[in-house]
Order: C-alpha cells, then sequence, then structure tokens
C-alpha cells in the first residue's frame, strides 16, 4: 500500500473465491449499493456482506486480480508477471511457493532484477520457520504482550495489529533498500522479513534492559521505567497523558501546578531522583488534577511548554484541530459502496504531490482482464483458455 501511494502500480493476486481473508474481517461493512453486472454466470463473483472496513483501510492503490495458483495456467500468469515486474512480495509459509515452482531461485533466473520480498511469521530458517503466524501470537511469543497492560493485570495485546504494520514498515524499507542497490549491481534480491524478527527488535530499549542489565522486564501501565513523571493521570472527567523527560520539564510541570517548589523537593531533584520516589510523586500529582476536569488541565497546561495531551476516543480523534489541518482523512468514491472515509498516507513530501490522487480498494478480480491485456500481452483467445483452464477468474463489476 505505502508503495502504490508513492506510485508504483501494485498488482493483488487473490483467489477467485475466497480472496483476501479481510474482505471476510467485519463487521463493521460498507453495504453495497448495488450488485455487479456479469455476462457470464460461471464467473459470477463470491458474495461478501459488503466491503469490510479492515479490508477498505489496507487496500488502497493495488489492483486486484483472481489467480488460481494451483491451476498450472494460474502458475504461469504468476511466472509471467515476476517476469515484468521490480517487485514480488509474498506471505506464504517459507517454502510452499518454492514447491510450486516459483520461489525466489526459480524466478530469479529469468528475471535476476527481481527484488522477492517474503513476509512470514518466522522467517525462512530456523527450527520454527515452517510454523504459521499471527501478529497476536507473536505478540505474545516475543515479548511485547509480557510489557503490556496494567502491573498487575494481565498481559494485552495492542489495540491494533502493530507487528503486523511494524514487520510491513521494515519490509518497505527493505524493498527501498533493495531497489536502490540494484541501481548498482543490476541485481534484485531475496528479502527474508518476519513477524517474530520485527517483534523482537520493537522491544528497543526494553530488550536492551535485559541483554545489557540482565533485568527482566514488566508490565507498567502506561508508566515509563525509567522516566517519572511519564504517564496517563486521571481527570473529574477523564485522564490526561503528561510526560516530563527532564528537569527542565519537570520545572514546568510544577510551575503549571502551582506547586513551583516540588522542583526543589530533593525527593525529585533529578529523573533518578523521581524514578526512585515515583509513587510519592505520582501521588501528589493525582491530588492535583483529582478535582479538575480534562478540559480545566488542558487549560492549566496550555503554553507550559510540556508535552501533554488527552486520552482521546476515536471521535476526538478525529475531530481533534490537527488530524483535520493535515487533511489526515481522505474521501474517494468506490464503484459498489459509494463514498468512503479512509487514513491517507502519514508523510508529506514537499516535492511529490504523494496520495493526492487515491484508487479505490479494488473489488475481488476488479482487474484480472485489464492486467492479462495490458501487462501479460495477452489475446482474447489466450484469455479464454486461462479462465476456462480455471487459471484466473474475470468479474464484470462496470456500472
Amino acid at each position: 500500500m505505502l508503495l502504490g501511494d508513492l506510485g508504483a502500480e501494485i498488482i493483488k493476486v487473490e483467489h477467485p473465491q475466497r480472496g483476501d481473508d479481510t474482505r471476510t474481517w467485519g463487521p463493521p461493512f460498507k453495504p453495497h449499493q448495488r450488485s455487479p453486472s456479469n455476462q457470464n454466470p460461471s464467473q459470477k463473483p463470491p458474495e461478501f456482506p459488503g466491503e469490510s472496513a479492515y479490508y477498505l483501510s489496507v487496500n488502497r492503490n493495488k489492483k486486484s486480480i483472481a489467480i488460481d495458483m494451483k491451476q498450472e495456467s494460474g502458475k504461469q500468469i504468476i511466472r509471467e508477471l515476476a517476469m515484468e515486474s521490480d517487485v514480488l512480495v509474498e506471505n506464504f509459509v517459507p517454502g510452499k511457493l518454492a514447491g510450486m515452482g516459483l520461489g525466489f531461485d526459480e524466478l530469479s533466473k529469468k528475471n535476476p532484477g527481481l527484488i522477492y520480498a517474503s513476509i512470514s511469521g518466522y522467517g525462512a530458517t530456523g527450527p520454527y520457520s515452517k510454523r504459521p503466524g499471527y501478529d497476536v501470537i507473536i505478540e505474545a511469543e516475543a515479548g511485547l504482550m509480557h510489557i503490556t497492560g496494567e502491573e498487575n493485570g494481565s498481559p494485552v495485546k495492542v489495540g491494533v495489529a502493530v507487528t503486523d504494520i511494524m514487520t510491513g514498515l521494515y519490509t518497505h524499507g527493505a524493498i527501498m533498500a533493495a531497489l536502490l542497490a540494484r541501481q548498482n549491481s543490476g541485481r534484485g534480491q531475496h528479502i527474508d522479513a518476519s513477524l517474530i524478527q520485527t517483534q523482537t527488535s520493537m522491544l528497543a530499549n526494553i530488550a536492551s534492559n535485559y541483554l545489557i542489565g540482565n533485568q527482566e522486564a514488566k508490565r507498567w501501565g502506561t508508566r515509563h521505567p525509567s522516566i517519572a513523571p511519564y504517564q496517563v493521570f486521571s481527570t473529574k472527567d477523564g485522564a490526561v497523558c503528561i510526560g516530563a523527560g527532564n528537569n527542565i520539564q519537570f520545572k514546568k510541570l510544577c510551575n503549571a501546578l502551582n506547586m513551583p517548589q516540588m522542583a526543589n523537593d530533593l525527593r525529585f531533584l533529578t529523573n533518578s531522583d523521581r524514578v526512585t520516589n515515583r509513587k510519592v510523586l505520582v501521588s501528589v500529582i493525582e491530588d492535583a488534577l483529582a478535582g479538575k476536569t480534562t478540559q480545566q488541565t488542558l487549560t492549566m497546561l496550555e503554553g507550559s511548554g510540556l508535552p501533554y495531551g488527552p486520552v482521546n476516543n476515536l471521535k476526538q480523534t478525529f475531530d481533534h484541530p490537527q488530524i483535520k489541518a493535515r487533511g489526515v482523512v481522505r474521501e474517494i468514491e468506490h464503484p459498489l459502496v459509494g463514498s468512503i472515509k479512509l487514513v491517507g498516507p502519514a508523510v508529506v513530501y514537499s516535492e511529490a504531490p504523494v496520495g493526492r490522487d487515491i484508487l479505490p480498494p479494488p473489488m475481488l478480480g476488479q482487474h484480472t482482464e485489464e492486467v492479462l491485456r495490458r501487462v501479460l500481452g495477452y489475446a482474447d483467445c489466450q484469455i479464454q483458455d486461462v479462465v476456462g483452464s480455471g487459471g484466473a477468474a474475470i468479474y464484470d463489476y462496470r456500472t
């Protein structure tokens, strides 16, 4: 999706009847306003409850082709696409595509410049390499759940599939680096990305605390093990997150709370002092905010130079004046469900209109015929043969 934002033509390969699993991940679904037309009853697309919000969130700027890779004619389409492509991205269990004759070694012989990115749960080597992996499993297995949640509570997952997302971001960076390397070498390469390695790298300073200091981690809620105060504080009607990462910021907090003398308290002079005496410090701040509403607290902190913010729900998030000012939400027209709102690209470029023209997430197999004709140069008879053999499906979504 991010490569599509940058202008790449993304061709998404889906099974003709099942499609991407996320098409069924719901509710919520955006209901279809009309049914797709189809001249050929044998090529009727599968019925979904609508377009799932999950699917819509991660599939902008893509084209969908419906290919059955169990059929030899379907495999041949993948081989031919690999010949014409700069990058192939796949997320099968390691070895699965190679067993079908579609692995890196086979395809790179025909296209030495191909960058072949594999994303799996555990990577291509090691004793767990053949295991399937989901975000929530890796969050548990690679330490993230152990450090997430309230101190005396149970382990919890992060609210979004953060390991999946970060693995995608790492892979995006790796693909860009491989494209640059190819400019010098003329050759592509195999990228082996895994959820478990990504998640382990995301442990960051917590991993370092263990590796360097042999310090086992624990759950801290919203608090930080090495900084105080740096957490969520309850207000009369909500909550506010406040962070004082250095002595200057702590002094600003004391002034904002109308407690300037606290900055000179020997228990709180340095960050180390504040971490050591965290319970006392947090109790003082909690007492100071307990009688104030969230808005009163925000008004008190406004202009202090201190990092702070309210704990917002989704409505408050998308009503946020900064979110609106930055044009984060984009509204686009989808051919089956009408107008939809999506979160657009996260980065603004000074010299490129990234995200200005967003293609709606595709319907299953919406672009099969286009890709076969334009990219691979198939004639009518070739298209009839591949559809007749079950290697591809063509669905008519025209209005």
